[in-house]
């Protein structure tokens, strides 16, 4: 089946079995290998891209249920102008340890900042639900409303 959705704000039509995970199709089709598979349950956040403006787990989003979306992965994130303020963010209090579940965090990351210019401790904890192995969660809530105060600068 051919399906068709804007990826990173370019149109992409790609041949694929409908049932194909979305990550899978981004990953080994269109060659964008920022988004990493963890658990293939939806339940880490590793594969976690926007579908719409939504913080999306993509190892069992069926590409199929794609067609017409505006898909957006941790490589649409930067601009002509650097990294988004929630990367510069991440690195400059040194968020990431491994850095494998870190794609999946920073996009669960933007799109609740999108929703929610100035979450609360409780606002950050309901949203982000990704798993972090390293355990950097105490780097995590601080960094959050700290990229959320540079989004509003």
């Amino acid at each position: 089946m051919t399906v068709t959705f804007i990826l990173n704000g370019e149109p992409q039509t790609v041949e694929a079995d409908p049932d194909m995970p979305l990550l899978w199709v981004v990953r080994e089709k269109l060659g964008l290998t920022g988004t990493k598979f963890g658990c293939g349950i939806a339940a880490c956040g590793a594969c976690t891209m926007h579908v719409d403006g939504v913080a999306t787990r993509t190892c069992v989003l069926p590409v199929g249920d794609v067609e017409g979306a505006e898909v957006r992965t941790i490589e649409g994130l930067s601009d002509e102008n650097g990294l988004s303020a929630v990367q510069a963010t991440w690195l400059e209090m040194q968020v990431p340890q491994c850095g494998y579940c870190q794609s999946g965090m920073i996009m669960a990351v933007e799109a609740l900042l999108d929703e929610n210019p100035e979450p609360s401790d409780d606002d950050i904890d309901a949203a982000i639900t990704n798993i972090c192995r390293c355990g950097t969660y105490a780097r995590i809530r601080p960094a959050v409303h700290a990229a959320a105060k540079r989004r509003r600068a």
